[in-house]
């Protein structure tokens, strides 16, 4: 079942991410099975801002066309596996729920700890397990439900309003007794990748963040969404929504160091996430982005692996 699931994301993640800044080219070039017509202005062309992109935000308010739940997706269970807490934080007026993992009675009095964004639209155990890793190396987990997901109020936005469920996520981990707020992290894995870098250009308190295949580009997901009669909540049609989803344009605005994880057969993702990591280096940001053998979901292991060492060395040069 989760085998058949992953496949169900990976699938979904390069219909909706794979073809990226290359999707409406490969439209022009080649006939689709189907006809499709778009007029490939319909989805603007975005250009890399020098405001910050926190600063931004606080006056922008996303203009919704739909407003519904977050895309279906099914869940093996909503139950937290046996151990772990289920919690509720707060994202402005909403509550919405997460699992968190508690140190044992003989760890220190406070652990790292690591804000785990899953992919997809929704957080079962299969999510849950993809950052054991994080917990066999001691820290504590967090992984949020989001607005419009397993039956979460509010409306899903496609990476917009829901950076604000990540800060309030945040805040409530932060705040937690057994945790040393010096050592917060962030790490998500595709969608969840996605909004590791908008939050870590949106909040100060994270020490560092590591993206798994997330899109640092919002213009090639939402072209090739609408090329292929996909739903997109927002009016996309507005330059000002797609720089808002969009990582690479805001490049200069992280506030932590920073490593953007793509598999090595993700060619797709290295034509932005490169890009966004040159441009960060520009700014003399520690900014990287890191391919890694495998795919979609294969690489995942090795990225959380790799992300592991770089928290601690991160945690080193700073405590040093």
């Amino acid at each position: 079942m989760k085998g058949l699931k992953r496949l169900t994301i990976a699938f979904r993640a390069i219909l909706l991410l794979g073809l990226a800044v290359a999707a409406t080219n490969i439209i022009a070039a080649q006939a689709p099975p189907v006809e499709v017509k778009i007029d490939p202005m319909s989805v603007p062309d975005i250009t890399v801002q020098s405001e910050d992109y926190a600063i931004a935000r606080s006056h922008f308010h996303t203009d919704l066309l739909q407003k519904g739940p977050a895309p279906y997706q099914e869940c093996t269970s909503a139950k937290p596996p046996v151990g772990i807490t289920e919690i509720k934080y707060a994202s402005g007026s909403l509550q919405l729920k997460a699992w968190i993992s508690r140190p044992t009675a003989n760890d220190k009095p406070k652990s790292p700890a690591v804000l785990f964004l899953h992919g997809g639209f929704c957080l079962d155990t299969s999510e849950w397990e993809d950052s054991q890793p994080f917990r066999d190396a001691g820290f504590v987990v967090m992984t949020p439900m989001l607005r419009a997901e397993n039956g979460q109020p509010g409306y899903y936005s496609q990476s917009y309003d829901e950076v604000e469920d990540v800060i309030g996520a945040a805040e409530y981990l932060r705040s937690q007794s057994f945790v040393d707020s010096s050592r917060l992290y962030v790490a998500g894995h595709s969608v969840g990748g996605t909004l590791t870098l908008l939050a870590s250009m949106s909040y100060s308190h994270f020490r560092a963040a590591a993206s798994f295949s997330g899109s640092p580009d919002a213009v090639g997901y939402t072209r090739h969404t609408v090329a292929i009669g996909g739903a997109v909540p927002f009016d996309y049609k507005n330059p000002m929504e797609l720089q808002l989803r969009s990582a690479r344009v805001y490049a200069a605005s992280f506030k932590c160091p920073v490593r953007i994880y793509y598999g090595a057969d993700e060619t797709h993702f290295a034509l932005s996430s490169k890009p966004t990591a040159e441009l960060a280096q520009a700014h003399h940001l520690d900014v990287q982005a890191i391919a890694v053998g495998g795919g979609h979901n294969s690489a995942l292991a090795s990225e959380i692996e790799q992300a592991i060492e770089f928290f601690r060395q991160t945690s080193n040069k700073q405590t040093d």
